[in-house]
């Protein structure tokens, strides 16, 4: 009876015994690997959440369109045709061309020969051309879904695909075929959403207010 009670003894210590070693080596080589990785990254930096919560800016967010001059010598030459003015109004704002008249889509500037053209916003040069009926022409396209168009401009200063600020001289009036009576000037338009829209009723308005 003695000899069992010491054989099943020996037998729950041995088992007690690979059950602590196990652990024992489990815990160590746990150890081993955690303090292996912390030394293989110490050097680097690990981006946080801060990185995803800051603001990024985009082009012109606190802006408001700004008129396409310096001068302040210039005026309106020719107003936009729109739908619901008076007809005297509308009269004003018409192109005569070849026994033709059309509804003007923008605003004509003028008043001084040769004066500095600007970009109303910060944006893209999309398209630069020399028409031979409305000039030299500068489409620029802006982060608020606008586009802004420099027309019968007798010089150009930027490229079609360059980044231009607001302010930053594009280039200098001019005259054009369409419009021969205005002399040297600046055909501005405007477009908001695909939609061509009064210029003088944008000017001095926050990007998030259109």
């Amino acid at each position: 009876m003695l000899k069992k009670n010491v054989k099943n003894f020996l037998i729950s210590f041995t088992y007690m015994a690979i059950i602590a070693t196990f652990i024992m080596s489990v815990f160590f080589v746990e150890k081993s690997l955690s303090n292996d990785i912390s030394s293989n990254y110490q050097d680097y930096v690990f981006v946080t959440k801060n990185i995803f919560g800051r603001d990024i800016p985009v082009i012109g967010g606190e802006q408001v369109i700004i008129k396409p001059y310096t001068d302040s010598k210039i005026k309106v030459l020719k107003h936009y045709y729109d739908y619901q003015a008076e007809k005297e109004t509308q009269e004003k704002a018409l192109i005569y061309h070849e026994n033709t008249y059309m509804q003007n889509s923008g605003v004509d500037f003028g008043g001084v020969d040769k004066f500095d053209v600007v970009s109303v916003l910060d944006g893209a040069v999309i398209n630069v051309k020399d028409d031979t009926l409305f000039g030299k022409i500068v489409e620029i396209r802006h982060s608020n879904e606008g586009i802004s168009l420099y027309q019968s401009l007798s010089e150009i200063s930027v490229k079609k695909g360059d980044e231009v600020k607001q302010g930053q001289i594009i280039g200098k009036s001019g005259v054009s075929n369409i419009d021969k009576e205005l002399g040297d000037h600046l055909h501005f338009e405007f477009f908001h959403k695909g939609q061509v829209v009064d210029p003088l009723k944008y000017f001095d308005k926050k990007i998030e207010e259109l």
